[in-house]
């Protein structure tokens, strides 16, 4: 069975989705409707412009999403029988699976950028990897000492966690980690504290616009982050999706469990290959490209 699965915020580099533009009739007209739909030349930012320009959240989601879902739309010879998506990635695999329309997606996402924005400069926080825990001992760690400002927020694959939350808390966190044993634990490049309570008020934000999207049957079972659980019926996906902004990745356990319900090969698609990687590390005996 082929899993499909695709990448999240982190994931962009200049240049990114150019090649397939320029030698597909499809991925050049997707390109141009988020172009209309965003308000701004998107494409312009993602073919020529600087790593920096890249790294801002309200450019970096939808671009991720536009070249994921393209990616995967021209690759006609395959169907996914399950999909996931890692964070962001989960709107493009639920446009993969049927879920969601392309253009309605795309504005999910441009909306969510722009709150999670907002929610980091109403509340600054950071997010931190810790290398050589368990999963479990992350996160009792950050229930004991966490002060309810830090928590495990990526469940990535064994031995790679990521925390989040405020950055004083967050530093101080990571000393604890490696007072425990891990074996590494270091500040993310990235503005603020993603998957933890401090993204609250982006999810209040995206509450309407989630709740007035139209959400359809997907054709297969798309895997959410927040429990890992396939999933095909369109208002508890919706109500998954709710939660996610505020809640845990849990990408071993969903990749898990994809195993388990039969993927026998998982293809990621978006630029970069991060989730292979992950794969990789959560059962090398899989197939991943």
């Amino acid at each position: 069975m082929n899993a499909f699965v695709f990448p999240g915020q982190g994931a962009q580099f200049t240049g990114m989705c150019k090649d397939l533009y320029e030698s597909h009739n499809e991925a050049r007209e997707m390109c141009e409707k988020a172009n209309e739909i965003l308000g701004f030349r998107i494409t312009d930012i993602m073919f020529e412009g600087t790593a920096e320009d890249l790294k801002r959240t309200d450019v970096t989601q939808p671009a991720v999403f536009l070249h994921s879902v393209i990616a995967s739309r021209l690759l006609t010879t395959l169907r996914p029988d399950m999909v996931a998506g890692h964070s962001l990635g989960e709107f493009s695999a639920l446009v993969a699976c049927g879920a969601l329309r392309f253009e309605d997606a795309l504005v999910l996402v441009s909306k969510r950028a722009q709150a999670m924005q907002r929610a980091c400069e109403v509340q600054p926080g950071t997010m931190a990897a810790v290398l050589g825990l368990a999963d479990d001992k992350v996160d009792e760690l950050c229930q004991a000492h966490g002060a309810g400002m830090v928590v495990a927020a990526n469940f990535n694959c064994p031995g790679q966690v990521v925390i989040s939350g405020a950055v004083e808390e967050v530093d101080k966190m990571c000393g604890i980690m490696k007072e425990n044993g891990a074996k590494r634990a270091l500040r993310l490049p990235v503005g603020g504290a993603f998957h933890s309570p401090l993204m609250q008020p982006a999810a209040e934000e995206l509450h309407d616009a989630i709740l007035n999207t139209e959400f359809h049957q997907p054709f297969c079972p798309i895997y959410q982050n927040v429990n890992a659980y396939p999933q095909t019926n369109p208002e508890q996906i919706r109500e998954n999706l709710l939660l996610q902004l505020t809640s845990s990745v849990r990408w071993t356990q969903t990749v898990r469990n994809m195993i388990v319900d039969g993927a026998t090969h998982f293809y990621e698609f978006g630029p970069g290959d991060v989730l292979k990687g992950l794969i990789h590390k959560i059962n090398p005996d899989i197939p991943a490209e």
